[in-house]
């Protein structure tokens, strides 16, 4: 009696046991088909090619006011766009980011020499201003920002100072050109007797938003 009895229930362990196995069989066969069929890695794209920066010259004036002068009448609506218009009569529309946008705000900025280091992107006109250079009485170079004088933080729009809500005022130090300009070649409008830079101003980089 005792050995029928172990038979069956061996049976049924060994039942239980393939059962199990075959669950588990169809369990990875399933996930194997489900999963998507490996891929080779795409190829990294080449990295992108930063545009040339390089030096411009000129006076910032309104496009309307330049188109009047060469004889074209436009609307009102063109009446806000600021362009630098450099010593060969070429207009370069400017772009109101970061650092051009004040040339939109601030007259005192407009009709007086300026020269511009920035660049402008593969088939984009707009020049992106990074530093804006001024000269004094004497002709020597001067780099412009806005500064508070209580807070000693430079800013790059006319407006309060973003610290105490204070007023700010107009900041011209004394400057060389960067070097990375000489570096690469590519400077333009240069004078011969200008001499680089040690290393490129604190001012170039964006500030924080």
């Amino acid at each position: 009696m005792v050995w029928p009895f172990a038979s069956r229930l061996l049976i049924t362990i060994l039942a239980i046991v393939v059962c199990a196995a075959s669950e588990l069989f169809h369990n990875a066969a399933s996930a194997a088909e489900a999963a998507p069929e490996a891929k080779p890695s795409a190829q990294k794209s080449s990295e992108k090619v930063e545009p040339r920066r390089e030096l411009f010259a000129g006076k910032v004036v309104l496009l309307q006011d330049a188109l009047k002068r060469r004889g074209i009448k436009v609307a009102e609506e063109m009446k806000l766009q600021a362009v630098l218009e450099t010593k060969s009569g070429e207009l370069i529309p400017i772009a109101a980011d970061w650092r051009g946008r004040a040339f939109f705000q601030d007259k005192k900025l407009r009709g007086r020499p300026v020269e511009i280091v920035g660049y402008r992107q593969p088939g984009i006109p707009y020049l992106q201003a990074l530093i804006v250079y001024f000269p004094n009485k004497k002709g020597e170079r001067e780099e412009f920002d806005y500064w508070c004088d209580i807070c000693a933080i430079p800013m790059y729009e006319i407006k309060d100072c973003e610290c105490c809500q204070g007023p700010s005022r107009h900041r011209y130090r004394p400057a060389e050109l960067p070097a990375y300009l000489f570096e690469q070649g590519a400077a333009a409008n240069k004078s011969p007797s200008t001499k680089p830079a040690a290393k490129d101003s604190p001012s170039q980089k964006k500030p924080a938003q």
